[in-house]
C-alpha cells in the first residue's frame, strides 16, 4: 500500500469517526434538554412540549388561538385551571409563544410528569 493510500484511509476514518462523535454528541445534548422538566432559579418551568403545540387566548379550545410553540423545548411562566382536554386534567401553562405573543397551552402538550408542575406558581 502506498503511503499516499494509507494517509488518505487514515484521513477519511478520522472524518467520518469526528463526524460520527459530533452528531452522537448533538442528539445526546438534545435528549438531555427535551428530558428536562422543572422549575429554575428564575421561576420559570423548563420543559420539553409537543411541537406545533397551540397557545390560545384563554384556558379554553374555544378561544382565539395566538399561536403556537415550534420548538420543542420552552419555558412556561405559571399554570391555572381551563377547560379539561385528553391529559386527564384542566392545568394550562401560560408561556410567550414563538410568534412573541402570550398564551396559555394545554398541559397534555407539555412534557410534565405531574400537573401542576411542582414549584411553579398559579396565576
Amino acid at each position: 500500500m502506498s503511503l499516499v493510500k494509507a494517509t488518505t484511509i487514515v484521513l477519511t476514518s478520522a472524518a467520518v469517526f469526528g463526524a460520527a462523535l459530533t452528531t452522537a454528541s448533538a442528539s445526546s445534548a438534545t435528549a438531555a434538554r427535551a428530558a428536562e422538566c422543572g422549575v429554575r432559579s428564575d421561576a420559570r418551568l423548563y420543559c420539553g412540549n409537543r411541537a406545533g403545540a397551540r397557545g390560545y387566548e384563554h384556558r379554553s379550545y374555544g378561544s382565539m388561538i395566538r399561536g403556537t410553540l415550534n420548538t420543542t423545548f420552552s419555558w412556561f411562566q405559571c399554570w391555572g385551571h381551563g377547560d379539561p382536554h385528553s391529559g386527564g386534567n384542566d392545568i394550562w401553562y401560560w408561556t410567550k409563544l414563538d410568534n412573541g405573543q402570550w398564551g396559555n397551552v394545554p398541559a397534555v402538550d407539555v412534557n410534565t410528569t405531574v400537573d401542576p408542575a411542582p414549584g411553579l406558581r398559579e396565576c
